[in-house]
């Protein structure tokens, strides 16, 4: 029966462009493109670009009717080739969770244009209910993160030993990667990789570690770059 349901929408799509087929592809693309976007707006809560939410409402509308302008034609098809080949994209790679998004919202378009808006509608409703399923399952998530600890000590404190005992009540995993001098070699710095866990107390843990280093420099990066940029 539902196979029944989709060949008779896709037996119903003329090959030639018309004013219904394209009022209908354009319709289902903007439903289909809004569906994505509060998809991806309800599994960002923590933070999103409006511009790209507004971006996957229109993208599957532009893809489709690219689609429906090139149909059968290959003149056509190489000439929109050669006319989207001029256009340069000079925006930072993004999110792979943004990436993915777009992928979706394109291959959306791609479905409609096509005519294909039976399987269309259920693609769509297939992964955005998966992508909401992942979201709530929290799919992907560590349990732990890898920081940066950057401290500044005196000369006369044992760097070795000095936050031994702090790492161990803390539970936190510890490597130390660079020791340096500064201020004339009044002053060492030192950087370590340390691994924590979500529930650990960052602001009391750094509070010992101040009171072990005389209030010196202390800084904690978030997202770790390599050492050998420091």
């Amino acid at each position: 029966m539902l196979e029944n349901i989709f060949t008779s929408t896709l037996s119903s799509t003329a090959t030639d462009l018309t004013l219904t087929n394209a009022l209908i592809t354009i319709v289902i693309s903007i439903i289909l493109g809004g569906l994505i976007s509060l998809t991806y707006m309800y599994t960002n809560r923590s933070g999103f670009s409006q511009n790209f939410t507004l971006t996957m409402v229109l993208l599957p509308t532009i893809v489709a009717i690219i689609i429906l302008l090139i149909g059968s034609n290959i003149a056509r098809a190489f000439s929109l080739a050669g006319a989207f080949s001029i256009i340069r994209f000079r925006s930072a790679p993004g999110d792979p969770k943004d990436i993915a998004y777009v992928l979706f919202t394109m291959a959306a378009g791609l479905a409609v244009g096509t005519g294909y808006y039976g399987y269309a509608i259920l693609f769509t409703i297939i992964l955005c209910v998966m992508m909401i399923i992942l979201n709530r399952l929290n799919f992907g998530s560590r349990k732990t993160t890898q920081r940066m600890l950057k401290v500044t000590i005196p000369e006369n404190l044992s760097y070795e030993e000095a936050f031994q005992e702090v790492f161990q009540r803390f539970g936190v995993k510890h490597e130390l990667k660079k020791i340096r001098t500064t201020e004339l070699g009044s002053l060492y710095e030192l950087i370590y990789t340390v691994t924590m866990q979500s529930s650990t107390d960052q602001k009391a843990f750094l509070d010992e570690i101040r009171c072990r280093n005389g209030n010196l420099d202390l800084s904690l990066t978030m997202s770790p770059s390599p050492i050998n940029e420091y």
